[in-house]
């Protein structure tokens, strides 16, 4: 094999849709205001008390130009077209034009956790109801993890390799580093890189309930009335996780590939610590979660009092939030009550296999803009008593280099940090 190039990776464009908007530009102007997208489920019945979801508003697939009678038939699985949009998005977000030179230069990278489960669902259903030659001869591409970035190729004209790094909830970070790696070693010189979840349907929504995973809002719980509430990472009432559907992209370059084609850098991949707890199916391991960290850090060149701001994985789970809070002082020591943490499930809910991604690209434009985002419905523990968990209100933070953590279940961590440029 040839030698690897070496190169920097930039990041040069993103996009997204999140409970809070169906665009980044929405999202953000939300996100900054210090709102919280959640609410009572719309897109299906579910008769549990874990029925506060993310769902994206406005968000009409049937409306894009592309997207025939015929080809909403057929494509079922919702996060097909999702996926197509926001590649779209993230293109135009950079400026970069897919030709006979950038195609062949340019993979595609969309983690997903649960693929296509509502298509599988509509398959069920038609076999169960109506007989098993009802069942969509389509239904196998629709679950087929790579397919849309596959789709998405098609519309976009790109040809470089495609496929779905499947890490669980660290998906969307593990597709943003394999991509990064891609680039440094000469593989392309373009990744759109990112994760797309869309997930809200009764039988996910009852087993993360089943398995205590999310939270059940009872009457006398402060979400009951607000059900903006219900995702509180780091408060003293934190109950569990709010599922949410999302996507994100990120389009990342060779740093010489960006300047030929006059794109505008917002980040450089700074460092990536990736590694697997072998512990337990869903309780992360504070010792490889820690070293997970510490590789970021390191393979940044950087040390941890480089770090400016954290962007947290920050579930809203009283196991997961306490573990990650032990794992930051290991790594930070006295240092880290003067580190802001955002924690941005607070405000747009845990869409899997794209938080990581939507939460990048967050952090990224927060860098950019000089701010930290909020942890919302934020009530104080005690036991964080030490933390900057940036409660409830955005505020001004100038900082180079962000943490950015994400782990998953099977025992999968990957974080990563970014430097503003």
């Amino acid at each position: 094999m040839k030698a690897p190039k070496n190169r920097k990776v930039l990041v040069v464009g993103y996009d997204a849709a999140t409970a809070l908007g169906a665009t980044f530009a929405d999202s953000w102007e939300l996100a900054s205001a210090g709102k919280a997208g959640l609410r009572r489920i719309s897109r299906c019945h579910t008769t549990t008390r874990s029925n506060v979801v993310g769902e994206i508003p406005d968000w009409d697939p049937a409306a894009l130009p592309y997207v025939t009678r015929k080809e909403a038939s057929l494509w079922d699985a919702s996060y097909v077209f999702l996926t197509m949009e926001i590649c779209r998005r993230a293109l135009d977000h950079a400026g970069l034009e897919i030709d006979d030179l950038t195609g062949p230069r340019t993979g595609c990278l969309i983690g997903s956790a649960l693929n296509g489960t509502d298509s599988y669902r509509i398959a069920m259903d038609n076999y169960v109801n109506h007989g098993p030659t009802k069942v969509s001869p389509y239904l196998l591409p629709n679950v087929c993890a790579n397919l849309p970035a596959g789709k998405a190729g098609m519309l976009l004209g790109f040809t470089g390799p495609i496929f779905s790094p499947q890490g669980a909830c660290a998906s969307g970070n593990h597709a943003i580093a394999l991509g990064a790696r891609m680039i440094r070693d000469g593989d392309c010189d373009f990744v759109l890189a990112g994760g797309v979840e869309t997930c809200l349907i009764p039988e996910i929504i009852q087993g993360f309930a089943n398995m205590q995973a999310t939270i059940k809002i009872k009457p006398s719980d402060r979400a009951a009335q607000d059900p903006s509430q219900a995702s509180r990472p780091f408060s003293i009432d934190r109950k569990g996780f709010v599922l949410a559907e999302g996507a994100a992209v990120l389009v990342l370059a060779a740093e010489e590939a960006a300047k030929t084609h006059g794109l505008t850098p917002r980040a450089e991949i700074g460092g990536i610590g990736w590694n697997s707890d072998a512990h337990h199916f869903t309780r992360p391991n504070s010792k490889t979660v820690t070293r997970a960290m510490l590789a970021a850090i390191d393979d940044a060149e950087l040390s941890a009092g480089d770090i400016g701001a954290i962007n947290a994985h920050g579930t809203s789970t009283p196991t997961g939030d306490s573990l990650e809070v032990a794992c930051l002082r290991t790594v930070f020591g006295e240092r880290l009550p003067d580190l802001p943490i955002s924690a941005n499930k607070s405000q747009i809910g845990h869409s899997l296999g794209a938080s990581a991604a939507i939460e990048a690209c967050l952090a990224i434009e927060a860098m950019h803009r000089e701010i930290v985002l909020p942890t919302v419905n934020h009530l104080p523990d005690p036991a964080f008593a030490d933390l900057d968990v940036v409660p409830n209100q955005a505020r001004k933070h100038a900082h180079e280099f962000v943490l950015s953590n994400s782990f998953g279940f099977g025992g999968t961590n990957c974080c990563i940090v970014f430097q503003g440029r």
